[in-house]
């Protein structure tokens, strides 16, 4: 599998996350979705390199803190090509605002209104368990029109 990454930024209040800021995916992959910042990890890149050049490249801010919470695996039968090992970080410190680019748009959302019905169809199963603290391995197979074929998400202590 490919690697690649995502990094969500976070807002946190009395320790809890409260608000995290999603990005809509304007063209390409996942075009139409809302989704953390992220993509492709470059030859010779090291994983946390990538996440702060794509937080860069696609919301203009310098992630500070970032930390690893999620590691993804998703298969396309249909698509192999697509099929990648996701990295997945949180950043509660960052230099710059989250601002529109060529690749997404981002908006702020509290924690109860994340919009589900326009993410990827996974995400509801792990993306909570994350904003509780926890550390997450999963898996996901899609099928043609990303119908959630077999899916497999574990609770972990690390990712050793």
């Amino acid at each position: 599998l490919r690697d690649a990454t995502l990094l969500f930024l976070i807002k946190k209040s009395g320790g809890k996350i409260t608000d995290i800021c999603l990005a809509m995916k304007k063209h390409g992959f996942g075009a139409g979705r809302w989704n953390g910042t992220g993509g492709k990890v470059e030859p010779g890149e090291s994983i946390e390199s990538a996440v702060i050049r794509e937080a860069m490249e696609e919301l203009g801010v310098a992630a500070a803190d970032s930390r690893k919470v999620a590691e993804l695996s998703f298969y396309f039968p249909h698509h192999p090509d697509w099929d990648q090992k996701v990295h997945v970080y949180l950043a509660e410190i960052w230099k710059g605002e989250p601002v529109e680019t060529q690749e997404m748009k981002p908006r702020w959302f509290s924690v109860s209104d994340i919009p589900f019905d326009k993410m990827w169809p996974g995400d509801v199963f792990w993306i909570l368990e994350v904003v509780k603290g926890r550390l997450v391995r999963g898996m996901f197979r899609f099928g043609e029109g990303d119908v959630i074929l077999d899916k497999k998400v574990d609770i972990v202590s690390n990712f050793a």
